[in-house]
């Protein structure tokens, strides 16, 4: 990819493509508008017009763009497909997308610039109807019955749109299928918003290169990162909060431990604290949720509509934090537990209202377009480079220049590393040797249904056999930034995590570089006042020489009184009274030992 991106002018049609049936126009949904003109789209971002004329000059058969999530990878792919249909070149569009939601997404997007897909079709009805120029899909259903979608293929010139091709590398049988199903199409175009996987499967029609080390690397025709789309305004910058706290825990084994999150742990230890952070019984997720929850109200005076969401890791886990919600707020949140019908619907509904809180299992965290999304609570137990990034991508779309994003993390260091490290750009990597504690490049937990799924219970002796959360007690940690880290911990809801909070909601990343530096230098300022001890008050010598003089006078009639010699009954007073001697004391310090010399006059000892 050229370092330097410029706009390219793109000319208008001059014909209007034909379909398949004669009769189409007159078969058409009512919901579809006729096919818009070439170019219906809005204009081109510089990244999609290079990377069009770059397909353009090349034509290949095989072709992958990685863009970073909120880039425009849709407009992009749809635009090619247009041309396409224009030059007849193909004659349908098949999409392949993870989700039955982003079907459906594909075929809005599609259809606004006049290219009908089917996102309704099923396997069982084996081909599209007569109106529509091709379907949209998901890889599960390529996967159960990869001829049917091979002979729909070679039927005619199809031009195949692998949206998150990642996918197609899920399971062996689904990446066999996905190229049983595709290999006879004229043209594929695949997307990824994402790092590749961590694992070693091969992605189908992704091409593999040595990197000189050994291990096959794969290699995109076209990349736009996360810092690129940053440094053009496509992307908001995202600040991460990071909370800590101290968790307590009991094992599976009986033991019971205590350990503070974001402290060096062993990764058992680290596992189990961050688990312990996340179980909604305890006061981490609360607490969290309640920081969150004053985020977006401050954001949302600068952006009435903007919305927040927590990603759980299942749905226990999500409805209970729903719970905390409505608790918090007064409103239910909006609830997506599953890819079905009612879960889409939901989706779109939270997307075109001006509600507060989405929660969602893992489902919501890829390609589904909320562009209003501005808070967002990572409450997951999953830390692959996959999966962060795609959930971090939720929340990036931008809207208006200004827009940032504020996204709530536990301070486990596989998650603080992959926030400080969203520019690094990551290939998918075959033949690579795994490393024991790769943090980077493997999950750090089993996912928390499987645990549900597997975990003993207490057996008749006694024995406990289930992992258990006892305690969980939220601090904040820090902010990351561009990069950097800003902030020296606090308690929630004290002045210096406010500080934080109540950051305006419409800032360009200097701003926020500039204000958290401000932040952080403010609560360091305040934090070395408050170690510091008070000044002592300022000696006045002559003040200093008559109290020296009256404590002598005193000590030596009270050496009169009482048979003691003067260098005892100083001594005495400098142990009650405490401090140096009369020679290097304060003004405080002898006016006390006279005070106590005129009380034993009295009667006071």
């Amino acid at each position: 990819m050229s370092a330097a991106r410029r706009p390219t002018s793109l000319p208008a049609p001059t014909h209007t493509p034909q379909h398949p049936s004669s009769s189409a126009a007159s078969q058409l949904p009512p919901a579809f508008p006729a096919r818009a003109p070439w170019g219906a789209a809005g204009s081109l971002r510089a990244w999609q017009a290079e990377a069009i004329e770059q397909y353009r000059t090349r034509a290949p058969r095989d072709f992958l763009a990685v863009a970073t999530p909120g880039a425009g990878k849709t407009t992009f792919a749809l635009r090619i497909a247009t041309e396409l249909l224009e030059a007849r070149v193909v004659r349908r569009v098949t999409v392949v997308a993870p989700t039955e939601h982003l079907k459906k997404q594909w075929a809005d997007a599609a259809a606004r610039v006049g290219i009908r897909l089917d996102p309704r079709f099923t396997n069982a009805q084996g081909r599209h109807g007569a109106g529509y120029d091709g379907v949209a899909v998901t890889y599960a259903q390529v996967a159960s019955k990869p001829a049917l979608h091979a002979a729909r293929t070679g039927a005619e010139p199809t031009l195949v749109i692998l949206d998150e091709v990642h996918h197609g590398g899920d399971a062996l049988s689904w990446g066999d299928a996905v190229r049983e199903a595709f290999e006879g199409a004229t043209r594929r175009l695949a997307l990824t918003g994402t790092p590749f996987r961590s694992d070693t499967a091969p992605i189908p029609f992704v091409q593999y290169a040595p990197d000189g080390q050994g291990i096959r690397r794969s290699v995109a025709d076209y990349t736009y990162g996360y810092g690129e789309a940053l440094r053009d305004h496509v992307v908001r910058p995202v600040i991460f909060l990071s909370y800590s706290g101290s968790m307590r825990w009991r094992t599976k084994a009986g033991d019971e431990i205590a350990a503070r999150l974001g402290e060096p742990l062993t990764k058992d230890m680290t596992a189990q604290a961050w688990r312990t952070a996340l179980n909604p019984e305890g006061e981490w997720i609360p607490s969290v949720l309640q920081a969150a929850d004053r985020r977006l109200t401050e954001v949302r005076r600068a952006v009435p509509d903007a919305g927040a969401m927590v990603i759980a890791t299942d749905q226990t886990d999500a409805r209970a934090y729903a719970g905390h919600l409505a608790r918090i707020t007064g409103t239910s949140p909006t609830v997506v537990l599953s890819d079905d019908d009612g879960a889409s619907d939901r989706i779109e509904e939270f997307a075109a209202s001006d509600s507060r809180w989405l929660v969602a299992v893992r489902m919501v965290s890829e390609g589904v377009d909320v562009p209003r999304l501005a808070v967002g609570v990572y409450a997951t137990s999953t830390s692959t480079p996959l999966f962060f990034a795609q959930a971090v991508g939720r929340f990036v779309r931008a809207r208006r220049r200004g827009e940032t994003a504020s996204v709530f993390l536990p301070s486990v260091p596989t998650l603080l590393e992959l926030a400080s490290t969203m520019e690094v750009e990551r290939d998918h990597a075959l033949d690579r040797p795994t490393k024991e504690g790769d943090d980077l490049e493997a999950s750090l937990l089993l996912d928390a249904q499987t645990e549900r799924r597997t975990a003993d219970t207490v057996g008749a002796d006694g024995v406990v056999g289930a992992f258990q959360a006892l305690e969980a007690q939220a601090s904040f940690d820090r902010v990351l930034f561009d990069g950097g880290e800003f902030g020296t911990g606090a308690e929630v809801g004290s002045d210096e995590e406010l500080d934080f909070l109540g950051l305006p909601g419409l800032l360009d990343a200097e701003q926020v570089t500039t204000l958290l530096r401000q932040r952080q230098a403010d609560q360091q300022g305040a934090r070395r006042a408050a170690q510091q001890p008070p000044p002592k008050p300022e000696m006045d010598h002559r003040q200093q020489a008559a109290l020296r003089k009256e404590l002598a006078q005193l000590v030596g009639a009270w050496a009169r009184r009482s048979g003691q010699p003067h260098a005892t009954v100083h001594a005495e007073l400098r142990r009650r009274c405490g401090g140096p001697e009369v020679a290097l004391a304060a003004p405080d310090e002898i006016q006390q030992r006279v005070d106590m010399l005129r009380g034993w006059f009295v009667g006071r000892r």
